[in-house]
């Protein structure tokens, strides 16, 4: 089965932004993931629908968490991917 597809989204200027790579690279690493960020600045259909929301973090597509990431809940999510 392949690896859940993480994905977060940022902007530029953004405070939270870094505490959410940290989070995000800090469990998927535990996990032995990869993930990547994708930045709004330069996308104005990403821009208008997360601008209030951002950091938000997909897994497969689905979004788990947004602002401030709950390593806890992102932990779970993950492990539950892995074993579907």
């Amino acid at each position: 089965m392949p690896n859940p597809d993480v994905v977060l989204l940022t902007k530029a200027d953004c405070h939270l932004c870094a505490a959410a790579r940290d989070a995000v690279e800090r469990v998927t690493s535990s996990l032995g993931l990869t993930w990547t960020e994708q930045s709004i600045d330069n996308d104005p259909v990403l821009r208008e629908r997360y601008a209030e929301e951002i950091p938000v973090v997909f897994v497969d597509g689905i979004q788990r968490d947004f602002w401030k990431i709950d390593e806890a809940r992102l932990v779970r999510v993950l492990k539950k991917a892995i074993t579907a």
